[in-house]
């Protein structure tokens, strides 16, 4: 039976530019979010938010091309992609080899230069960028595009897997990336989703989610035989996606799909072989109490769970890629993080959220997320060894 394992990993937040930065911060209880006052990216309203500095993007990727073409969102793409790639012998430019891009806007920030001369309209479809970002590696496969709300980053990973599985590919290159915008900001505030300080996952007080923007890749590869893995690799064991139509933008109240999902990756296993569950966790009352239902009906509302939404912000189309990374890195590293800003239990039906970054081992983790639309999806990690 094939088995997917990860080959190699990047991400790119404001706390660093690859995975080894970010996950020191988070280990240490730093966090990417800051406030921003009113006027920032032209948004009229102050909002706290991880944003990547601009002057330090073109600073790394000057190092690597002086394309002059290609947007921030697609340099910030291909860098992560280059950086991942950066110490593995994998040909990416491969007919065996294909990219998966993760994104819920793409290029969205063009749509405030569309009076522009150079402005290119195709740049805005999400599966030109993918184009891009492959053709920039040589590659001419024709990528896939996944934008599925905040489910997108956990999806893409679960879409690269059946297709390895399939044994057209040896490779698969997945890269999920959101930038902030007037857009986007502007968007989720007049949810009134936004809160006006630090997020508070599943705390009694949280009032609102943050955003982030970042970028998170994880190259992917595949084998017949397990045991030629070498100790401490990470196994994508299994993953499922469900919908339960619920309501465009509210998670349904019981939990429907997510509880599915969870039902779904836990078939033939014990709860106590799940060392923590990284929640999507996002401090909006309706989503961290829509999760606390569906762990307690899946029968894992004893397994240690955090949330990173307080350290990175939602990254939207990055969030289930980087937060995998950083939950995979605590893996290998027998770590439970810290949910930041949880104090008080702000649910009915209470979790074993973790309060302090401890050391204990673990073995397999859970990654779930949720989204508009009632979209939902959850991956089960394992470790070699």
């Amino acid at each position: 039976m094939a088995v997917v394992y990860k080959k190699a990993d990047n991400i790119i937040t404001s706390l660093g530019f690859s995975t080894a930065e970010n996950f020191e911060a988070v280990v240490n209880g730093i966090s990417g979010l800051s406030y921003h006052p009113e006027g920032t990216l032209g948004v009229p309203e102050a909002f706290y938010a991880s944003i990547i500095d601009t002057s330090k993007i073109e600073e790394a990727f000057a190092q690597i091309s002086k394309e002059g073409q290609l947007t921030r969102f697609e340099k910030l793409a291909i860098l992560s992609v280059y950086k991942a790639c950066s110490n593995i012998d994998i040909d990416l430019s491969s007919n065996t080899t294909l990219f998966v891009l993760s994104t819920t806007k793409g290029n969205v920030g063009l749509l405030e230069k569309q009076n522009e001369n150079d402005f290119n309209n195709d740049a805005l479809f999400l599966s030109h960028s993918a184009k891009v970002i492959a053709q920039f590696f040589g590659n001419n496969n024709n990528p896939i595009t996944i934008s599925n709300a905040c489910i997108s980053g956990v999806s893409a990973q679960i879409v690269a897997k059946r297709l390895l599985n399939t044994g057209k590919y040896k490779h698969a290159v997945v890269v999920g990336l959101d930038e902030l915008t007037k857009f986007i900001i502007s968007g989720f505030q007049s949810f009134k989703a936004l809160s006006v300080d630090a997020c508070k996952p599943f705390d009694a007080n949280r009032i609102g989610l943050n955003l982030g923007e970042g970028v998170g890749t994880v190259i992917l590869s595949v084998t017949e035989d397990e045991s030629t893995l070498p100790k401490g690799t990470i196994v994508l064991e299994n993953g499922a996606i469900t919908n339960d139509a619920n309501h465009i933008s509210g998670p349904s109240r019981t939990g429907e799909g997510l509880f599915l999902a969870l039902q779904n990756i836990m078939q033939g296993r014990k709860t106590e072989e799940i060392g923590f569950i990284n929640a999507h966790g996002t401090a909006t009352p309706y989503n961290d109490e829509m999760e606390s239902i569906a762990l307690t009906r899946a029968g894992l509302q004893s397994v240690p769970t955090n949330s990173l939404k307080s350290y990175f912000g939602h990254t939207l189309g990055a969030a289930g890629l980087i937060e995998t990374i950083i939950s995979s890195e605590a893996m290998l590293q027998n770590k439970l993080i810290k949910s930041l800003g949880y104090e008080t239990c702000g649910v009915s039906m209470p979790l074993q959220i973790i309060t302090q970054t401890t050391s204990t081992e673990v073995n397999k983790y859970i990654k779930m997320v949720s989204g508009f639309g009632g979209c939902n999806a959850a991956v089960m990690m394992k470790k070699i060894g």
